[in-house]
């Protein structure tokens, strides 16, 4: 007969967590080069060590929030679901296979409440500094490109609301840059959109507002379905070091966000900017 493998869930093992996680893992990588010492520091006026219940390490709470973007977890609920399944997260965190997860309330509470709102810009500035010094960051062409984020909202429940037109600075330009890469490819041009958000500066124009997420915008892009969402717009360097971000709502045009993002990116570095669409370079 057949010896099959015995069942050996319910035994009990002593193991090592750090042999668990494969050398080569992107957050051991992290673990390698991270100094957490001035995070400690900066948080330490926010927490007080003479009465109440012992507090959750600051940290933990940070790396729980660096998990859910890093791997595109898509809320803090079900990170907190995959963390306490996942060896390396745990492992991450400073945690045994046993010990207990903090929930997603209490990391949420944490950013809302308890830490700085600057805290997360000083934490993107921090590690951005430290590639910079490092020489790992290559200054010598930057990209920039927009990714619309549908928001949770019920694009149903919305109201129009008059709201002064905006101009798109470099619109036409851009249009022309990305029309002639499509005719290489055999594509259709793109048409002019006046749908939302209008085409030139002064006066009005009617804008679709959502009910349920004011802050977000309506989506119209070729046949895309409309939708509520935002915009993400990214500045990154040849390598994929992210160097400065913008979120808009999903309806403003990308040379409305491209001011910001331009001043905060040369603002650090000596830098020559190229969009993603098309290679174009503003003036």
């Amino acid at each position: 007969m057949e010896q099959w493998r015995k069942d050996a869930r319910t035994e009990v093992s002593i193991i090592d967590i750090e042999a668990l996680v494969p050398k080569d893992h992107l957050l051991r990588k992290i673990e390698k080069v991270m100094d957490y010492d001035w995070l400690y520091e900066l948080l330490d006026p926010y927490y007080c060590h003479t009465n109440g219940r012992p507090g959750i390490d600051p940290v933990v709470l940070i790396k729980m929030v660096l998990i859910q973007h890093l791997f595109g977890i898509p809320s803090l609920r079900q990170t907190y679901r995959e963390i306490n399944v996942n060896v390396a997260y745990r492992w991450f965190l400073g945690y045994s296979l046993l010990d207990k997860i903090p929930h997603f309330a209490t990391v949420s509470y944490a950013f809302c409440k308890r830490f700085p709102p600057e805290l997360a810009t000083e934490i993107f500035e921090h590690i951005l500094n430290e590639a910079i010094n490092h020489r790992m960051v290559d200054p010598g062409t930057i990209f920039i490109d927009g990714t619309h984020i549908k928001a949770s909202a019920n694009k149903k429940k919305f109201q129009k609301e008059q709201v002064k037109k905006t101009a798109k600075i470099y619109e036409e330009q851009l249009r022309e840059e990305v029309n002639a890469e499509r005719a290489k490819l055999g594509k259709k041009p793109i048409e002019e959109d006046d749908d939302e958000g209008g085409d030139a500066p002064g006066g009005t124009t009617e804008k679709t507002v959502s009910t349920t997420d004011p802050d977000c915008g309506m989506f119209v892009k070729g046949e895309h379905e409309r939708q509520f969402a935002y915009e993400a717009h990214t500045a990154c360097d040849s390598h994929g070091f992210v160097l400065g971000v913008e979120v808009t709502a999903g309806n403003v045009h990308d040379s409305v966000a491209w001011d910001k993002v331009y001043d905060d990116v040369t603002g650090r570095l000596d830098v020559q900017f190229v969009t993603m669409d098309a290679g174009y370079k503003p003036p």
